[in-house]
């Protein structure tokens, strides 16, 4: 059985349009070509500039809690690859948007790069911004959900004020991802999912 195909017998990927996505957005296509073998392995794998393309249990983890929707606004913060911008871009669809942000020039441009095997860019359904994820995106807010893939010590407050009224942002702080869903300007209900391993937020 493939990858996908296990995720989604053990639970951890459960929404059609998600799983859709993860079959349609090949994994080994924002991989180094060194490893490309190894996409379907269910493990982090180095990408360089001491980062890494996630596990796909934890993308698929992270998506299910993101529940990313058709027509979607959503920040990607530490794009890197670009493997989770362009799932996210086949989630949201024509009328969405993906903005990815990627503090290292290298990075973005390889997932500028990984991306546009899928036409996103060029179709403008993604953009990928080098800069400080940390300080989300304040020229394409607000988003309808935020989502990050380097651990962060805290909940950066930019995040919070780019982020629409019900959003969802999911983050790793420390060892654990939170769900924060926006109930006000001034309030957020959170839920903590412990133990996974994300690579530092550089800022």
């Amino acid at each position: 059985m493939d990858i996908v195909g296990s995720l989604v017998e053990d639970g951890w990927l459960r929404t059609p349009r998600i799983i859709k996505a993860f079959r349609k957005i090949r994994r080994e296509d924002f991989m180094p070509l060194e490893l490309k073998n190894a996409a379907e392995v269910n493990e982090a794998f180095p990408i360089g500039l001491g980062q890494t393309i996630s596990q796909p249990l934890t993308v698929g983890f992270m998506l299910e809690l993101l529940q990313p929707k058709e027509g979607d606004k959503v920040l990607d913060i530490g794009s890197g690859s670009g493997w989770t911008s362009a799932l996210l871009a086949e989630i949201v669809g024509e009328r969405g948007k993906v903005i990815g942000v990627e503090i290292i020039p290298a990075l973005a441009e390889f997932g500028k790069k990984n991306i546009a095997k899928y036409n996103f860019i060029k179709r403008e359904r993604v953009q990928i911004i080098c800069g400080d994820g940390s300080k989300g995106y304040v020229k394409e807010a607000p988003y309808d959900k935020i989502l990050c893939s380097a651990s962060a010590k805290s909940l950066p407050e930019p995040w919070k004020e780019q982020l629409k009224i019900n959003g969802r942002i999911v983050a790793p702080i420390g060892s654990s991802v939170w769900l924060f869903v926006k109930k006000s300007s001034k309030e957020f209900k959170s839920s903590e999912y412990p133990n996974f391993s994300f690579v530092p937020l550089v800022q």
